[in-house]
């Protein structure tokens, strides 16, 4: 018999991960949509709360391509959605 162990993320539970960084990684990928969610329903009243869930998480997912643009690299969103070339 083989032991195994995963590891599970506190804000996604059903989730499971074969290493710690990772589901760390996951659960502050979590964190930081909520927070966006949040101030984006208090920015912008009219969002329904899935919608606002769901641009936090995308936001979240690319934090990295919309933290170059704030630093004066706009071009970086249009990354977000390029198709690689074939």
């Amino acid at each position: 018999m083989a032991v195994e162990v995963v590891y599970r993320s506190s804000r996604d539970p059903e989730r499971l991960f074969m290493d710690k960084a990772e589901a760390d990684r996951h659960d502050k990928m979590l964190e930081l949509a909520e927070t966006l969610a949040d101030v984006l329903q208090k920015a912008v009243p009219s969002l329904n709360e899935t919608q606002v869930e769901e641009i936090g998480i995308f936001m979240a997912k690319n934090r990295d391509a919309f933290a170059r643009a704030f630093k004066n690299q706009p071009e970086a969103l249009g990354e977000l959605f390029a198709t690689p070339d074939a």
